[in-house]
Order: C-alpha cells, then sequence, then structure tokens
C-alpha cells in the first residue's frame, strides 16, 4: 500500500525534473499532460496533471493497493461509515484501468482508494472529471 499524491503542474516538464531530483526516481508513466512517480522510499504514488490554470495545485489523495480485495475492504467499510461518494468497477482513468471508491473529506478534499489493473493507452473520464471538479471549486 502507498499513499497517492495528485497534483495539478503548471508545466510538466519542470515538475517531472523537479520531482525526479527530489526523490531520487525516474518517471514511472508519461503521457500528453499526465506523469506519474511510483516511489519506494518513502512508499509513494506521485501523480501530475498538467493544468496551467488550475486554481488549486492539489487534485486530489488517494492509496494505492494492490489486491481486489483490499478495495473491496475500503468499500465496504467507508459505505458503512457512510463516506463513500461513488464506486467506479474497472474504469479508465490516469492511463490506467482501475477499480475504486471514492470518498470526500469535511473540507471537499477528495480520496481514492484504487487498484491499478493494467495500463491503458487513453486518459479516461475519470481523470478528465477529477479536473474538471478542481475548476469548478474555483468557480
Amino acid at each position: 500500500m502507498r499513499i497517492q499524491l495528485a497534483l495539478n503542474v503548471s508545466n510538466l516538464e519542470e515538475a517531472i525534473e523537479f520531482y525526479s531530483k527530489m526523490f531520487d526516481a525516474p518517471v514511472n508513466k508519461r503521457k500528453p499532460g499526465y506523469a506519474n512517480f511510483a516511489i519506494d522510499h518513502p512508499p509513494l504514488k506521485l501523480v501530475l496533471f498538467e493544468t496551467p490554470g488550475a486554481p488549486e495545485r492539489l487534485n486530489h489523495l488517494g492509496v494505492e493497493v494492490f489486491e481486489d480485495e483490499q478495495v473491496t475492504a475500503a468499500t465496504e467499510r467507508l459505505k458503512a461509515a457512510g463516506l463513500v461518494d461513488r464506486v467506479e468497477d474497472q474504469t479508465t482513468c490516469c492511463y490506467a484501468t482501475q477499480s475504486k471508491v471514492w470518498a470526500k473529506d469535511p473540507d471537499g478534499a477528495r480520496w481514492e482508494w484504487y487498484r491499478v489493473l493494467q495500463d491503458a493507452e487513453t486518459f479516461g473520464k475519470t481523470a478528465a472529471g477529477a479536473q474538471r471538479g478542481a475548476a469548478e471549486r474555483a468557480a
């Protein structure tokens, strides 16, 4: 398990250069307007969305897990607590097919508990929705 931090960055190339040096780690996945790092120490999934005009630098937070049962357990736990915002099974997001559950904290910060099932060639609707959500919060 590792924590995910998804950031809106104004210049993807500059951000990649900075975070590569900061964490002494290579880019794990790079696509147009998108990059992620799978960092071992500290265990962190750092996701960068190139969104120059974003009103907030924080896009969303998450917990990446590696077994289906972990997503199922998180979904059940969050449902029982009344925290589930939405559940997405085998959805395409961030150039990957994923299963996930979303929740929002009391101040509106979005959290996802997710597992990557496989890589995808398209960005996907969920990530675009995440960026739209940041723009809507600013309006």
